[in-house]
């Protein structure tokens, strides 16, 4: 508790202890002592007020607590001391009631600050000491007990942990991370204990970082301010106006102190700060950190949004996208080296474990995804920045750049059409040699977040008009991206100037966010009327810059956001308009001689508790609920099983493109072991989903049949299979019409679009309704 709260509450107590003595004085024929014990009461808050509006007036914020100082002095003065009393208990106990509501309301902010660790467990030799959290650094191996907040940024070193994120990104159910996984701190070890290899020291950690923010963000002025006191420019001159003309018409000043008394600013003193800062903790409660009131205003007026690309919009990392591969036999089969594709591609990723290269990482990635065990290379050279070359289970391999692998291995005409395409894509190539021949190549891109179309769905519903992609890339790539997310506009090849002059061109026509997650967008960041960092993985710089960071790895959680700030700058003007209202409506009545100073300084009491608790109503999101949710471990299934049918819907292109180059015996043998594999993984696994996984969705959606659509590619990606079931066995055995050929392809092109689609859509559906926020 502050020294603020301690002396309001004291104040509190004080003027109903003095209240509560002077009735009895009262009724026990003590009038001249009653009326000394309210002046008692009334005359500490009245200084205390008197301080704060000198306050207020040194630092140029003229308030409303003025017309409270005059409804006191006036019943004072007109020894109205019961009136006085009143007043004064009504304006102290409205002091507590607003403490007690922003302390409510910051519950979730102030939650992240307590968690803060001061001292961490780690291993020197063969002890464990405890040592403070300021002398952890980079390379200490620590002791995460079950039940402890993970003090700094680290990788798992031992076991599995179960890590509750729930201060972090908002999500309720815990999640599970292995050994070699990253941690970020300030999350809470919810099992049993796990070693810990720091990566940053404290000061440098992603939850010092929060909390720096954090506790920015509470020391900023509650931005409502700024709204109750443009209220408070009319309601002031206009109370003191009706409290003169009432007084000069009836020459009765009891009229205008009770004037005073029904007008006493509460509402405005207390509703607007109490809803912006439910606002703020709501957000936060979702992995949203405000940094203040006027950004959570800003935000609720945005109208245009900007997009950086790289990081925001996509992946930020690159991924496989596709394989292709030597010679016309497919990919599965041995290719003109003797090798298959999953065979060259275990070995490509065995060897690329040796390399520092970023790509390197995502092939070995993908290869594990592909459930494909890895071998030890040996006598392995790397260049940097062009491959890496060397030898796996006694086949030498070469692995890079076009360039770098054509020193070993010759060109062929696949690979010079995969370079177009690659420039066409604006993708990376990475070639794989076997043996002094060239095996396949794969292709990288950043892909599309998955839940970036999602997020601008949600984003237009709440009434952004505008959506802009900013990007360095090429135009032409760029507006493809475009065209897939569906935003407004796309403005390509812009530097970090270009960026920055953007929004300030925007600036002119409205309200303008702009979202982003490295450095070079911190300056885009900052002249935006409201930045929106990634902080979950972005730069600090852009965090630094931002009026807004994503605490957790989820562009979705923008849009929740901007329905929590409109909701909240809504519900704080409905109290303040009906606090007023209700007030000007007393103080009418107060003027004409109906309301007395007593019965006015109760009814006001009513509205103040009546405005407050509307403005609490912030604390709740207004968004609508999901009843049931998927657990990231069921989601991660869901991913690998799509992952896992990846080689089969590679398999689907690529006997396509060949079916016209096969000889007749090749291409009945293609056909007939695509159909078993078609049977026998893709179509068991479409029914699986449609019966027993879709029922379930279906429950957390919501709705009348959400998943028709999907439901309906079902049913077309069985019907393509038996179609192209029914032409591989009405195939005569030689002499193959050339159309008959035309029509397979037509078929299996068709499959292989819709079934590419389908999963992507599945994804994001996953996605939305996993229940971890990481």
């Amino acid at each position: 508790m502050t020294l603020s709260h301690s002396i309001h509450r004291s104040l509190a107590c004080f003027c109903a202890l003095a209240l509560l003595a002077g009735l009895i004085a009262r009724f026990s024929g003590h009038g001249a002592l009653s009326g000394v014990l309210w002046i008692a009461g009334a005359i500490p808050v009245a200084v205390s007020l008197l301080v704060s509006i000198i306050i207020q007036l040194w630092h140029r914020d003229a308030g409303v607590d003025v017309i409270a100082l005059l409804a006191m002095a006036g019943a004072i003065a007109l020894d109205e001391t019961l009136a006085a009393a009143i007043i004064a208990l009504m304006f102290a106990s409205g002091r507590v009631l607003e403490d007690y509501a922003e302390g409510r309301a910051k519950r979730e902010m102030s939650a992240l600050l307590s968690r803060a660790p001061t001292s961490a467990n780690t291993y020197q030799g063969d002890q464990l000491v405890q040592v403070p959290i300021a002398k952890v650094l980079p390379g200490d191996r620590l002791l995460i007990r079950g039940g402890e907040v993970v003090p700094v940024d680290g990788r798992i070193e031992s076991g599995t942990a179960v890590l509750d994120e729930s201060a972090l990104t908002g999500e309720s159910l815990p999640t599970r991370r292995a050994r070699g996984e990253t941690v970020r701190s300030g999350v809470l070890n919810a099992a049993g204990p796990f070693d810990l290899l720091a990566t940053t020291a404290a000061a440098d950690s992603s939850f010092a970082g929060i909390v720096r923010l954090v506790e920015r963000a509470q020391q900023t002025k509650a931005p409502s301010a700024r709204m109750a006191d443009r209220y408070a420019l009319l309601f002031l001159p206009l109370t003191l106006a009706l409290a003169a003309a009432a007084w000069a018409l009836s020459g009765d000043p009891m009229r205008a102190l009770a004037v005073l008394v029904v007008a006493t600013p509460c509402p405005l003193i207390l509703a607007v700060p109490v809803a912006l800062v439910s606002g703020m903790s709501r957000c936060a409660s979702r992995g949203v950190l405000v940094k203040g009131g006027g950004v959570l205003e800003q935000l609720a007026q945005g109208a245009a949004l900007f997009f950086d690309k790289t990081g925001t919009l996509t992946a930020g990392h690159a991924r496989v996208t596709a394989i292709d591969v030597a010679g016309p036999d497919h990919a599965d089969k041995v290719n003109a080296n003797g090798i298959g594709a999953d065979e060259w591609l275990r070995m490509a990723a065995s060897l690329e474990q040796m390399s520092q290269h970023v790509l390197a990482e995502a092939i070995v990635s993908f290869a594990r995804q592909r459930q494909l065990v890895l071998a030890k290379p040996t006598a392995v050279r790397e260049e940097h920045g062009a491959g890496v070359a060397g030898v796996v289970e006694g086949q030498h391999i070469a692995v890079g750049s076009y360039a770098f692998v054509t020193r070993v291995a010759a060109s062929a005409d696949w690979a010079e059409r995969l370079r177009k395409r690659m420039r066409r894509e604006g993708a990376t190539g990475v070639f794989v040699a076997v043996n002094g021949s060239m095996a396949g190549a794969l292709l990288l891109g950043d892909e599309i977040r998955l839940d970036t179309p999602r997020a601008i769905r949600l984003l237009r519903r709440t009434g952004i008009r505008r959506i802009v992609m900013l990007t360095g890339d090429q135009r032409d790539i760029a507006e493809t991206i475009g065209e897939a997310l569906g935003v407004d506009e796309v403005m390509a090849d812009q530097a970090p100037g270009d960026k920055l002059d953007a929004i300030k061109a925007a600036k002119h026509s409205g309200i303008t966010i702009m979202v982003g997650d490295g450095i070079n967008d911190a300056p885009a960041l900052a002249a935006a009327d409201v930045g929106v960092a990634m902080g979950a993985r972005g730069a600090a710089a852009a965090s630094e810059a931002a009026g807004v960071v994503l605490l957790v790895d989820r562009l979705d959680r923008l849009a929740e956001a901007l329905v929590i700030a409109r909701r909240t700058k809504r519900i704080a003007t409905e109290s303040v308009l009906a606090g007023m209202g209700l007030s000007l409506l007393a103080m009418a009545c107060a003027a004409l001689g109906y309301l007395p100073p007593v019965a006015g300084a109760m009814l006001q009491e009513g509205i103040d508790v009546a405005v407050i608790l509307n403005a609490l109503r912030a604390l709740r999101t207004g968004l609508a609920g999901t009843a049931q949710r998927l657990d990231a471990a069921e989601s991660s299934r869901l991913a690998a099983e799509h992952h896992e049918l990846g080689p089969v819907l590679d398999r689907i292109r690529a006997c396509a493109d060949r079916l016209p180059m096969l000889t007749e015996a090749a291409l009945h043998t293609e056909l007939a072991e695509l159909d078993g594999l078609l049977r026998s993984k893709l179509f068991p696994h479409e029914r699986e989903d449609e019966t027993a996984l879709y029922p379930r969705l279906e429950r957390m959606l919501g709705g009348d049949d959400p998943l028709a659509p999907l439901s309906r590619t079902h049913r077309e990606i069985l019907r393509l299979g038996h179609l192209f079931q029914q032409m591989t066995e009405d195939l005569p055995p030689s002499h193959i019409p050339t159309e008959t050929v035309q029509d397979l392809q037509r078929v299996l092109y068709g499959l292989d679009a819709i079934l590419r689609l389908h999963f992507a859509q599945e994804e994001e559906i996953y996605h939305g309704v996993t229940e971890t926020g990481s």
